[in-house]
């Protein structure tokens, strides 16, 4: 049974339509990316999942109960774990009182020094929420998250506000997190966060899912053309190249295929038999956060 499935999911507000027969599900153990611009209905769409806003029409399903069903509210909130952009915290309270107190929410937490270890607090932990810094609040907001032990952990944003070394961290515990069997829902804005993290990814525009597919192959990410690009070598001229060069500028040779393996083939076989390097050779497919606008922008048009 999949963690979540959704199917034509609706939720419209008057005549204003926040999501527009939306689609998609996630299964147990995965990281699953919810992408899209501020406004694409994301922030409704994980509402409705985690049980906190009612939806106008289609079906839903959070750990196999309808998240709307009063009679299972309770028990799915004891199963789920929600890392907002922003949670309210009492600032008096340490840090270790803050994880402690939730914790007593739930049938089966997690050790709480086990917690602040994971999120990297240990130095804080008897500290004041109140003196804690942007990204150390951020942590202890994906504590609070993962303190219950929950089944499916909704992350908002989990690394807004903390240095590469702390989202690294972040990534590695989210990383351990799947491994040890935890759900994940993630939405976030950084595409290198998408492409380590994320088993299969939904791109939201207008209120409705425009594409989906894993990481590498969204929007065709895995086909099409493939930039190469290397340093002609000192006294070799573009003529000289076996195969056809699209670009020179300033001494960096630029080819674009559609079959790189072919051309590699060829031009590591030609240095190869001259005894040549190729200073700087690189193989580049579109990026996924240029695949990302594509899909948003002619959305948009």
């Amino acid at each position: 049974m999949p963690a979540i499935t959704v199917e034509n999911l609706q939720k419209s507000y008057g005549d204003k339509v926040a999501v527009a027969d939306v689609s998609f599900d996630v299964q147990r153990g995965e990281v699953f990316a919810l992408l899209g611009p501020n406004g694409a209905g994301k922030t409704t769409t994980i509402e409705i999942l985690e049980g906190f806003r009612r939806r106008s029409s289609g079906t839903v399903e959070t750990l196999g109960v309808d998240p709307a069903d009063t009679n299972t509210q309770r028990w799915l909130r004891t199963r789920i774990g929600v890392v907002l952009q922003e949670l309210a915290v009492e600032p008096f309270y340490s840090v270790r009182q803050v994880l402690t107190r939730n914790a007593g929410y739930y049938p089966s937490p997690r050790s709480v020094d086990e917690v602040i270890s994971l999120v990297g607090l240990d130095e804080k932990a008897d500290a004041r929420v109140k003196t804690l810094s942007g990204g150390q609040q951020r942590r202890l907001d994906v504590g609070l998250g993962i303190v219950g032990n929950p089944e499916l952990l909704f992350l908002d944003e989990p690394t807004t506000g903390l240095d590469p070394s702390g989202r690294r961290d972040s990534w590695e515990l989210i990383r351990r997190l799947a491994a040890d069997g935890t759900t994940v829902l993630l939405t976030t804005h950084y595409m290198d966060e998408v492409e380590a993290l994320a088993d299969r990814v939904a791109v939201l525009s207008n209120a409705r899912i425009v594409a989906t597919g894993t990481p590498s192959s969204l929007g065709g990410r895995d086909t099409g053309v493939v930039t190469i690009r290397f340093s002609l070598p000192e006294g070799i001229a573009l003529g000289d190249l076996p195969v056809p060069v699209h670009t020179l500028h300033e001494g960096r040779v630029e080819i674009r295929t559609e079959d790189e393996l072919k051309v590699l083939y060829a031009l590591s076989g030609w240095a190869l038999e001259r005894g040549l390097r190729l200073p700087g050779l690189s193989v580049a497919r579109v990026t996924l956060e240029d695949v990302y606008l594509a899909l948003t922008r002619e959305d948009e048009k």
